[in-house]
């Protein structure tokens, strides 16, 4: 393995584990700043958003439904057993589990699969697509399915 493929492999990891920092914090613009400006973000069986501006709108609609439909506003993602495949130095593969706990527990879970491309010394989601397996019945992920 080469060089430049470590530090694309890091520099992707990174960026998934930002991305659920930046989103549950509230921090917007860092989230959707790892995203191409032409970026998707593509639920199964829901939204798809296709760059900056409608990354954004999707973003603070999820929020505002969360705050107006629990009693506290908190959701965390934790994401585990990320696979990295490197195909080129313009382009990359990437695929995990999620699991999302509210303020009550665990809410609901799946998986996220990327694709990724290089942004300077760092990687961008071009395409993320996230699909939820499974949900708790009366969570708050039951409604939005």
């Amino acid at each position: 393995m080469e060089l430049w493929e470590l530090l694309a492999r890091e520099a992707i990891r990174e960026t998934v584990a930002s991305y659920a920092l930046f989103l549950d914090s509230g921090r917007f613009d860092e989230g959707i700043a790892l995203f191409a400006p032409d970026g998707v973000l593509e639920v199964h069986n829901g939204a798809t958003a296709r760059g900056h501006d409608e990354l954004r709108a999707f973003f603070t609609g999820v929020n505002a439904d969360l705050r107006d439909t629990t009693s506290v506003p908190l959701i965390r993602h934790y994401t585990s057993n990320l696979s990295i495949d490197v195909v080129s130095p313009t382009e990359a593969n990437a695929r995990c589990y999620f699991l999302a706990v509210t303020e009550t527990g665990v809410d609901h879970w799946g998986r996220y699969r990327d694709r990724l491309v290089p942004n300077g010394d760092t990687w961008v989601f071009a395409h993320r697509f996230v699909r939820t397996d499974g949900v708790v019945p009366g969570g708050w992920a039951e409604h939005r399915v």
